[in-house]
């Protein structure tokens, strides 16, 4: 999914924290940021904060947990630790991609970084 097809979701611009729009927003962006987890993982085996930030914003978008401003800033700021440690670029832009995903909870205009790093991770692992 694009930037522009997020921002054309219903109600994106006036998304309430909660909401349908919210919940589906999350659940796309975590999908996407999961196509490039692997650039991540292949580097990092044992690393596992971007797939618990990308688990944790799928599994609210699904309704399946709640989440709180302290454990969403965690995963988030967790996943860019990791991006900063990364080995590739590939690596990086794919952590940050889970580290944005998750932020989208508390302000769904994170999940717009989301195609943009997606797509950078992409170009990087082509390299």
């Amino acid at each position: 999914m694009t930037a522009k097809e997020i921002s054309k979701l219903k109600g994106y611009k006036s998304v309430i924290r909660n909401s349908r729009e919210h919940k589906l927003l999350a659940f796309k962006v975590a999908r996407q940021a999961e196509k490039v987890l692997p650039f991540f993982e292949k580097v990092h085996p044992k690393d596992k904060r971007p797939r618990l930030a990308i688990e944790a914003i799928r599994a609210w978008g699904q309704g399946k947990i709640e989440l709180g401003m302290a454990s969403v800033r965690k995963f988030s700021l967790d996943a860019h630790a990791a991006a900063r440690a990364a080995k590739t670029d590939a690596a990086r832009l794919a952590a940050r991609a889970a580290g944005q995903a998750v932020a989208t909870w508390h302000v769904p205009n994170h999940g717009l970084a989301v195609p943009w790093y997606t797509k950078k991770a992409m170009m990087a692992n082509k390299k």
